[in-house]
């Protein structure tokens, strides 16, 4: 497949990590993927499709009762449906072909974090390094500095929240409304 003809396409992700109620350096050195939402934007229509949320066995942390209820996702979720990091990105390649498409997401920091993770576990990292910032890109669309929370965002623009926030497959499609409207306006 030539890189450079599917524009058609672009694939939408929100990542859940593990969390505590701390602040500083733990969360930064402790915190790994446990989910990865994504739904795939068609470019031309507008129609949100393959959307899914990949749960992922952290290696070396836990969730804690924090995290479940910020996410909604407990360990016995993660036991009976949590695959490894490796599986998840395989499952991105495979299923939705992201090294060839664009990809978004809502800020930088799921992109930097994604990154991280797939090299500090030596995985090959799934996605095709064209990124869209949904958040940037919106907040230049509505002539503001400050960009918004995605909560913000979808009531500012009269989107209802779809499902919980905070669950990566929810907000994967949430992001992929914003990112619609931004580039239909």
């Amino acid at each position: 497949m030539s890189k450079n003809k599917l524009i058609d396409k672009i694939i939408v992700i929100d990542l859940e990590a593990t969390c505590w109620e701390v602040d500083g350096d733990y969360q930064k050195e402790h915190s790994e993927i446990i989910e990865v939402g994504v739904c795939e934007l068609s470019v031309t229509t507008g129609e949100i499709t393959k959307s899914i949320g990949i749960l992922v066995k952290p290696e070396h942390s836990e969730i804690s009762p924090f995290c479940t209820q910020l996410t909604s996702i407990t360990p016995k979720m993660i036991e009976e449906e949590g695959v490894s990091l490796t599986e998840a990105c395989n499952i991105l390649m495979k299923e939705y072909q992201s090294e060839y498409y664009q990809f978004a997401g809502y800020g930088a920091y799921d992109q930097r974090f994604f990154r991280e993770q797939c090299k500090k576990k030596n995985i090959f990292y799934p996605m095709h390094h064209s990124y869209t910032n949904v958040k940037v890109a919106l907040s230049k669309k509505l002539g503001i500095r400050r960009g918004l929370g995605m909560d913000k965002a979808l009531q500012k623009l009269n989107i209802p929240l779809e499902g919980t926030h905070h669950r990566g497959v929810d907000d994967a499609k949430n992001i992929a409304k914003i990112l619609r409207w931004t580039l239909n306006n």
